[in-house]
């Protein structure tokens, strides 16, 4: 062990003796002939062949050489503790490469370096992540990071999945009428969700309604204590669902209000439903919406029995099934349509 934490520091420290070295080619020396003793051993050990012991013993007399003639009782105890020192660079060392090769493993074929929590990771999309709870324990931080790379294997075959936007069972608000000859996209968002909202706006502009029959997929998503990441964005998925299934084509207006609406300070909608409106308020802000639209008072009425009714749970229950455990999302928004899954934000060069 002692040779490979030998090579390890040789090879991390490499770059500041190539410098001294400048003016200093003594240094230089003398530490490339000890590099090259360490990558030997090194690679004697890769082949399960024996390590030189002189190479072994030349770094600890180094390290002793001092200590020998003050101390002489101290070798052995200090000769013992710099074998579990060496253990432990290599340990480190090894599950630095191992993590670094997972991070870069996860954001390939799911998005994000962090699989646990994707928001940690600032090299991902940009996204409204799906977070999972953090384990509370060294066993289950253990178990989680092999189940991690469970999960990173199992969606590497996605990144060669044609994806048809017709092959999931989704429960979804129609975008105007269906036109024949038209490809299908599914755009899977949530209402509280801020890159959601900007992806909408670049949908609009670009032209990208008229260009697909959009399937959108209201979904909000849960956080680690299975509460809402964002304040009122169940109620609102709730709504949308129940308003639909009594006149179909009003959802797409609470939609536009919610991401491109402001009230009379100029404040968007979205802002308010996440960090003003209680539940009752985003409730009377949703049923006032209903009213615009022209609904009556008893479809309202039927709007409020069907959102908290046990057909629209099992619509969200399993848009959430589909999400999680088929397509493997992350983050949202995501949207499915050429033959890929595009997750993160939309944008209108597109």
């Amino acid at each position: 062990m002692v040779c490979i934490a030998a090579f390890i520091i040789l090879a991390l420290i490499g770059v500041f003796v190539a410098i001294i070295s400048i003016f200093k080619p003594k240094v230089g020396k003398a530490y490339w002939k000890m590099f090259k003793k360490a990558w030997g051993c090194l690679w004697k050990k890769v082949r399960l062949q024996k390590c030189e012991t002189g190479f072994k013993d030349d770094i600890k007399n180094t390290l002793l050489s001092r200590v020998i003639v003050k101390h002489p009782k101290w070798v052995k105890p200090l000769s013992v503790i710099i074998e579990v020192i060496s253990v432990v660079v290599v340990v480190v060392a090894v599950w630095a490469i191992l993590t670094a090769v997972k991070s870069l493993l996860a954001l390939w074929a799911l998005g994000s370096c962090n699989v646990t929590k994707p928001s940690a990771c600032s090299l991902g999309a940009e996204i409204c992540s799906i977070d999972e709870s953090e384990p509370s324990n060294v066993l289950e931080a253990t178990g989680r990071w092999f189940e991690e790379w469970g999960e990173i294997f199992e969606a590497i075959p996605d990144k060669f999945h044609h994806y048809n936007a017709d092959e999931y069972d989704f429960s979804y608000i129609e975008v105007g009428e269906l036109v024949d000859g038209k490809p299908t996209a599914v755009d899977i968002f949530d209402p509280g969700c801020s890159v959601c909202m900007i992806s909408y706006r670049n949908q609009k502009s670009s032209g990208f309604f008229d260009q697909y029959n959009v399937r959108l997929v209201p979904f909000a998503i849960q956080d680690a204590d299975d509460g809402y990441k964002f304040k009122n964005s169940e109620i609102v998925v709730r709504y949308m669902f129940a308003a639909e299934d009594v006149r179909p084509g009003t959802t797409i207006y609470i939609i536009d209000r919610i991401f491109t609406g402001k009230n009379s300070e100029g404040i968007s909608y979205q802002n308010k439903l996440n960090d003003d409106y209680t539940r009752e308020q985003a409730t009377n802000k949703l049923e006032q919406w209903l009213k615009d639209v022209g609904m009556t008072e008893d479809e309202i009425a039927k709007v409020r029995e069907k959102a908290y009714s046990g057909e629209v749970a099992d619509k969200m229950a399993s848009n959430r099934s589909v999400v999680e455990n088929q397509l493997r999302i992350k983050g949202i928004p995501t949207i499915i349509y050429d033959g890929g899954k595009h997750t993160g934000l939309y944008k209108a060069s597109e």
